[in-house]
C-alpha cells in the first residue's frame, strides 16, 4: 500500500514519549498530529477516516460532523465522557478503548497509586506543609494530621482500581470495605450496602466510571450520610460527585479534606472560574491534580501502544 492509500489519521495525543505506538500509527495511516485543541481539531479532522483520542479536548457531535468519512476513534483510557458517544453510535463509527482490556490494564497502576498520594495528600495536609515550609514556617503544630492505620478505606467500585487501591488500603493497616452494583469480590475487602459505605468510610475512595446512569452518584444526600470528618477521593470523573454538594461540605467542616485528579467540565476553557479551582484557591481542604492519574512515562507508553495497536488491527482487518 503507498502512502497516498493509506487512511488519513488525525492523533491529538502527544506520542512524544510513546515512539513504538507512533510508529505502529504511522505504519498503517497517514498521520495528522494536532494540538489537542477544539480549533486544532475542527480544522484537521475534516476528510479524516480515523481519530486518536486525547482526554484534553472533547470530540463532540459538532466535530465529528466535520468529517462524514470517519469511522473509528480509539482512545488510550477507560473513560470515554470525553466523546459524544451517542452520536457516534448513531453514525456508526467504531469507538476502541481500553475499558475491557483487563488482563492488560492490570499492569497499569498509575492512577491507584495517584488516589492513594491523594489520600497521604490530605489526611497530612501536604501541599499545605509544603508551601509553608517553602515559606520558612515551621509551623508543625498547625499542620497536625491524622494517621490512616486502622480507619476504614471505603472503596466505591470494586472493579481493576478498586482493587489495587484496597491492596494499598490493606497494606497501610486499614480496615477496607467496598461497595459495587455487581456481584465482584476482593480478598480482604468486606462488602457492604451503599448506606453503610458512607457511613462507616474514613476515607472514601471513587473508582466507578461515568455512564448516564451514575452521573452525580455520591450526591448532596450521599454526602450528608458521609461520616462527619471524612475524607473523599476522585480519580474517577469528576461529573460523579456532585461537586456543589462537595464544597458545601468542606466549607461546613462536615467532611475534612477531598482529594480530586478529575472535575466536571473540565475541557473548559477558563478553568480558573471553575467552582472546584476557586474553591481550592482559597482553601487548603481540597487538593487537586490536573487529571493526571493515568500519566507516567510507563502507564502512557503501554496504554498508547495498546490503543494503536487495537486502531490498526481494526482498520486493516
Amino acid at each position: 500500500m503507498s502512502i497516498s492509500e493509506k487512511p488519513i489519521l488525525v492523533c491529538a495525543a502527544d506520542l512524544t514519549h510513546a515512539p513504538k505506538a507512533k510508529a505502529v500509527l504511522e505504519s498503517a495511516f497517514q498521520v495528522r498530529y494536532i494540538e489537542p485543541t477544539e480549533a486544532a481539531l475542527a480544522k484537521a479532522i475534516v476528510g479524516a477516516d480515523a481519530y486518536y483520542a486525547s482526554l484534553f479536548v472533547r470530540l463532540s457531535k459538532d466535530l465529528m460532523k466535520l468529517s462524514p468519512s470517519l469511522k473509528v476513534i480509539s482512545t488510550a483510557s477507560t473513560g470515554l465522557d470525553h466523546i459524544d458517544l451517542e452520536y457516534a453510535a448513531q453514525e456508526k463509527i467504531a469507538v476502541l478503548s481500553l475499558k475491557e482490556d483487563r488482563e492488560f490494564l492490570d499492569k497499569i497502576t498509575a492512577t491507584a497509586e495517584l488516589a492513594w498520594a491523594l489520600v497521604l495528600a490530605t489526611s497530612r495536609h501536604l501541599p499545605a506543609a509544603v508551601n509553608a515550609a517553602k515559606q520558612g514556617k515551621w509551623a508543625r503544630d498547625q499542620y497536625r494530621g491524622h494517621q490512616i492505620a486502622y480507619k476504614t478505606l471505603g472503596i466505591l467500585g470494586c472493579g481493576r482500581l478498586g482493587n489495587i487501591v484496597a491492596q494499598y488500603g490493606r497494606a497501610f493497616r486499614m480496615n477496607v470495605i467496598g461497595y459495587d452494583t455487581a456481584s465482584v469480590e476482593i480478598e480482604g475487602v468486606k462488602k457492604v450496602s451503599y448506606d453503610e459505605l458512607l457511613a462507616q468510610s474514613d476515607v472514601l475512595s471513587v473508582h466507578i466510571h461515568l455512564n448516564e446512569e451514575n452521573r452525580g452518584f455520591v450526591d448532596k444526600k450521599a454526602i450528608a450520610k458521609m461520616k462527619k470528618g471524612a475524607i473523599l477521593i476522585n480519580t474517577s470523573r469528576g461529573a460523579i460527585v456532585d461537586e456543589a454538594a462537595l464544597i458545601d461540605a468542606l466549607e461546613s467542616g462536615h467532611l475534612s479534606a477531598a482529594g480530586v485528579d478529575v472535575i466536571d467540565g473540565e475541557w473548559q476553557k477558563d478553568l480558573l472560574n471553575h467552582p472546584m479551582i476557586d474553591y481550592a484557591r482559597r482553601h487548603d481542604n481540597l487538593v487537586i491534580t490536573p487529571h493526571i492519574g493515568g500519566v507516567t512515562y510507563e502507564s502512557q507508553e503501554m496504554a498508547f501502544l495498546e490503543a494503536a495497536e487495537k486502531l490498526k488491527n481494526y482498520i486493516t482487518e
